[in-house]
């Protein structure tokens, strides 16, 4: 489901990237194939040196279909930036991609803080992570952090994933799935 980043795969993304219904909600905005590819290289540097992490998500055929990304890392603590194609939203892609990327995350890479930052307009990525059981409001408990996030034109509610609420929701969706195969 997931990969890490690669050059080889940008073309097929940037087309997905460019559609009306992703393209304003997308944090690097490339204009071209060749400046997508650009910044692929540059997203794929930053996390050599361990400013990011990033992988493509993949549908079952192994074709990529979007990507999720920790970015801003410091202390313990990243933002997650998360797009989908277009054709491929509403399938349940964004749920499998984000548990196994927050697992890595979490247990990998021992993080114990996932922001999300929302514009205040998207709806839909709005509705999909209040699907999540794990990821809660936090403008209220991130005073500062919410002003922080809102200091330019764009407006964003806040949102986070703390490792223990992840944790306790996944593994208690383990146990559930185990109950029902016996």
């Amino acid at each position: 489901m997931l990969k890490p980043r690669d050059l080889f795969e940008t073309n097929e993304l940037y087309q997905l990237l460019i559609h009306p219904s992703v393209f304003p909600y997308v944090r690097h905005k490339a204009t071209s194939p060749e400046e997508y590819l650009f910044m692929t290289k540059q997203i794929i540097e930053e996390e050599a040196l361990g400013k990011t992490i990033s992988r493509t998500i993949l549908d079952e055929w192994g074709q990529p279909i979007g990507t999720i990304s920790l970015y801003d890392i410091q202390d313990g603590a990243g933002f997650l930036g998360t797009w989908i194609g277009a054709p491929f939203q509403g399938k349940g892609y964004n749920q499998i991609a984000k548990r196994e990327f927050l697992s890595e995350i979490f247990f990998k890479y021992n993080f114990h803080t996932v922001f999300l930052r929302i514009r205040k307009e998207n709806e839909k990525s709005k509705r999909a992570s209040l699907k999540l059981q794990y990821v809660i409001s936090a403008n209220e408990l991130h005073p500062t952090l919410y002003e922080e996030i809102n200091s330019g034109e764009a407006k964003y509610d806040l949102y986070k994933i703390p490792k223990d609420l992840f944790y306790l929701v996944t593994a208690h969706e383990k146990e559930n799935e185990e109950e029902q195969v016996i």
